[in-house]
């Protein structure tokens, strides 16, 4: 695996996550969960992925996102956004706001349909994202940051690739039957060794993955408790309330996620452009991911009482929402402005590029969804 050289400051503070964490497992008993693992790699105070100072999208990151390639996502995803708090209450939560690029978007496109937004509230864990956030959107009043969802909320709430960011489990099939992805320490590196699943786990794994009991020996793939949690948590928050979160990320349905082919896993690290597969390769410097479970995210929600109001593609939903009529306001005769958001907008709804993989579910309390999203609504195959 050929990838870009770090420089020293990075290599010493990945090397300093690196003590950090080999000094937990030693004093766990030699071994730690892959989530605590992947927690401490994303979010170890000022070491870890998300937490500390490396720069995290566009040229000069590891990925770009949705709202980075073009205005007219943000000002599609207003749309939805107006007819939601038009039920609720005109305040947004997002959570993972990146540069701070869907939050100026939205706003901008709100501020045109004549939409006042009370509060715009941002929840960030990257302290660099934060600070970039902070210098991005010092002109725009309603923003606002805080570390933790309120206990109750009205309104809306947006979340673009955060769920697949979450810590997961990872499980294995063994001759044994399930076991439990663990990290610990061999000749000096990180490595893999197995455990029993616990009974929370084991639950989860039978309600998650169809036909379990018939899938490979060797066949490994990921459990979502985080998220799942993160779903609860939305719940408890819009208890009581009115609105909607909605939220966009790659992964697929269960009947998808756990194919045959898929015998791997869907974790997936991204260092400088680069995608692999190695969570073991300088932590703290590399993001990882993992593909979301639909399905899973879904009934979590339910299950806390949270009902699912759509699950479609990203190019039902962008389309649904009228992308193409606002790409259109944009005079196709004037090509060098016209080009770039009809080649960003290709990219966010083609199949064979984001449009298909990428998914959006929507869950919400009292609220209705355009006409459009609601005939565009594929949650029966969850």
């Amino acid at each position: 695996m050929s990838l870009p050289t770090p420089d020293h400051d990075a290599l010493a503070a990945s090397h300093a996550l690196q003590q950090r964490i080999a000094d937990e497992i030693e004093q766990s008993g030699g071994q730690i969960a892959f989530s605590r693992f992947m927690e401490l790699a994303l979010y170890a105070p000022r070491l870890g992925y998300y937490s500390g100072g490396a720069a995290k999208l566009g040229a000069e990151g590891d990925f770009i996102t949705a709202p980075e390639m073009t205005p007219l996502f943000g000002a599609t995803v207003a749309r939805v956004a107006a007819a939601i708090i038009a039920q609720s209450a005109p305040d947004i939560i997002e959570f993972g706001a990146g540069t701070g690029r869907l939050a100026r978007d939205v706003l901008a496109a709100l501020a045109r349909q004549g939409v006042t937004i009370n509060s715009y509230t941002i929840i960030e864990l990257s302290g660099e994202l934060r600070a970039r956030q902070q210098a991005n959107l010092a002109d725009l009043p309603q923003v606002r940051w805080q570390d933790a969802m309120p206990a109750h909320f009205s309104g809306v709430v947006l979340a673009n690739e955060v769920l697949d960011a979450m810590p997961v489990e990872l499980v294995i099939r063994t001759r044994d039957g399930w076991r439990r992805q663990m990290v610990t320490i061999e000749d000096g590196a990180f490595a893999f060794v197995q455990a029993p699943l616990d009974a929370a786990l084991h639950e989860q794994l039978v309600r998650q993955v169809p036909e379990h009991e018939q899938m490979i020996e060797g066949y490994v793939t990921e459990l979502h408790p985080v998220g799942a949690g993160f779903m609860g948590s939305l719940a408890a928050m819009f208890a009581g309330g009115r609105g909607a979160a909605i939220l966009f990320d790659y992964g697929f349905p269960a009947h998808e996620y756990y194919l045959d082919q898929r015998i791997g896993g869907t974790l997936m690290c991204h260092y400088r452009h680069h995608a692999h597969p190695d969570p073991f390769y300088l932590p703290g410097l590399q993001d990882i991911t993992a593909h979301v479970d639909f399905t899973a995210m879904a009934l979590a929600a339910q299950d806390a009482g949270l009902p699912v109001l759509a699950y479609m593609s990203q190019a039902a939903f962008l389309i649904g929402a009228g992308i193409g009529e606002l790409l259109l306001e944009n005079n196709p005769e004037d090509a060098r402005r016209f080009l770039p958001q009809s080649r960003a907008v290709q990219k966010l709804v083609s199949p064979a590029e984001m449009g298909e993989l990428f998914k959006v579910l929507v869950v919400g309390q009292a609220v209705t969804l355009p006409d459009a999203l609601v005939q565009a609504d594929r949650s029966h195959r969850l």
